[in-house]
């Protein structure tokens, strides 16, 4: 993909970035190692974290397949995340809630 920077530009981006990335990993790995007890506070606001990057990751995908937002019933992706998150809280099961949701989505893809 062309931009209207030159290579060197682009390289040294790319470098900080993933430097800046590796501080920022290793603050984290530096910082709890040298505290003996997480406190209360931090440790509640990490519980939500896996949470929000699930979301973070699987709502793009189900929202706006093609890039553009597509809420409706035609979105075979949104359809079958759907029915996936609903045997996820009947079942609370990952194999049914995977199951479903990819039995789903090749029903709507394939046979519909």
């Amino acid at each position: 993909m062309p931009t209207g920077y030159d290579s060197a530009t682009v390289w040294l981006v790319i470098a900080l970035a993933g430097v800046l990335t590796f501080a920022i990993r290793g603050s984290f790995i530096y910082l709890f190692g040298r505290i003996d007890d997480v406190p209360p506070a931090v440790e509640s606001a990490l519980e939500y974290v896996p949470a929000a990057v699930f979301a973070a990751l699987v709502f793009p995908a189900l929202l706006a397949p093609s890039g553009d937002l597509a809420v409706s019933v035609g979105n075979d992706k949104l359809v079958a995340g759907a029915l996936a998150a609903l045997a996820a809280w009947y079942t609370e099961r990952v194999l049914a809630t995977i199951l479903v949701g990819m039995g789903a989505l090749w029903v709507l893809r394939f046979v519909v």
